[in-house]
């Protein structure tokens, strides 16, 4: 139970669940790094929530934009890679650690987002246990969309598509068609156990048939930018997927033997998904989530 709460809480910093958890913590120390992923795409890592961004002569396009209190640091970075005017935001999904810098960039582009990730910014919300107030309006996605939407932008099309029950209710997957680069946002934790947030209407068999989906639709080089982890392949994906469709076949195999949760979590998983538990979702908790989304 010790180990469990303290998951609990790294998840929670982790994910800055929402503005007061961010404005508590102290990022004086977090370094913003971009890394150039092909093209005129690039990726800045740190804490929170990988950030992809378009640079070129239309100006900056940002996939997700980590915590409030990083916005000068992100923008240092942008800059370093010679960025110009942001024009467009898109967020993958509503968790704090990639929705946080709405508030601040907000007011000065139009935050593009599935129609979920509006509801659930707007509305108070919980997360890991924890009440998560509504995000200031400014912080609010002003163009969503259903199903798919395009932004036509630095000489191709950057098409984000809606992927339902996965990560989240509100997942989106960014396409940029032109660089044969992908965003996936928290659907892809690249080498290590995802989280999965089953309140907010995520699901693990949901997610496993989503990444499938996606690995149809890519082509062999693809660079692959994840919702947390380094820039990936697609057999980084592939292995990812693996995983998800193997971990998950061994709960349902239990349940249906009858094994309580307790004798899956004691009996634990092959030894090849072993370092996948170093991230903060370690390998008992990834047992719980399944057992808990394959119950509902």
């Amino acid at each position: 139970m010790k180990q469990l709460s303290l998951v609990t809480l790294a998840c929670l910093l982790i994910l800055g669940a929402g503005l007061a958890t961010a404005q508590q913590r102290d990022f004086s120390n977090v370094e913003i790094k971009a890394t150039h992923v092909r093209g005129n795409i690039y990726m800045l890592n740190g804490t929170g929530g990988n950030i992809g961004v378009s640079i070129g002569s239309d100006g900056v396009l940002i996939v997700d934009d980590k915590f409030a209190p990083l916005a000068d640091k992100i923008r240092a970075a942008l800059k370093e890679v010679g960025g110009g005017e942001l024009k467009f935001i898109l967020n993958t999904h509503w968790h704090g650690d990639h929705t946080g810098g709405n508030q601040v960039f907000g007011p000065e582009a139009p935050i593009i987002a599935h129609t979920n990730v509006r509801k659930r910014l707007a509305t108070d919300q919980h997360l890991l246990g924890r009440d998560v107030p509504a995000a200031p309006k400014e912080a609010w996605p002003v163009i969503t969309f259903d199903h798919s939407v395009s932004v036509h932008f630095n000489g191709e099309e950057i098409k984000a598509v809606h992927f339902p029950r996965g990560h989240t209710d509100g997942d989106t997957v960014i396409f940029f068609t032109g660089s044969n680069v992908v965003h996936m946002g928290d659907d892809f934790f690249s080498g290590r156990f995802p989280f999965v947030d089953l309140g907010s209407g995520g699901d693990v068999e949901g997610l496993t048939k989503n990444i499938a989906t996606v690995i149809k639709k890519l082509p062999a080089d693809v660079k692959i930018i994840p919702g947390h982890g380094p820039v990936s392949t697609l057999d980084d994906l592939k292995t990812y997927h693996r995983m998800l469709v193997e971990t998950t076949n061994i709960v349902r195999e239990a349940m249906a033997a009858g094994k309580s949760l307790e004798e899956i979590k004691a009996e634990g998983l092959p030894e090849e998904w072993s370092s996948w538990g170093s991230g903060f979702i370690p390998a008992e908790r990834w047992l719980e989530t399944i057992h808990a989304s394959l119950s509902r």
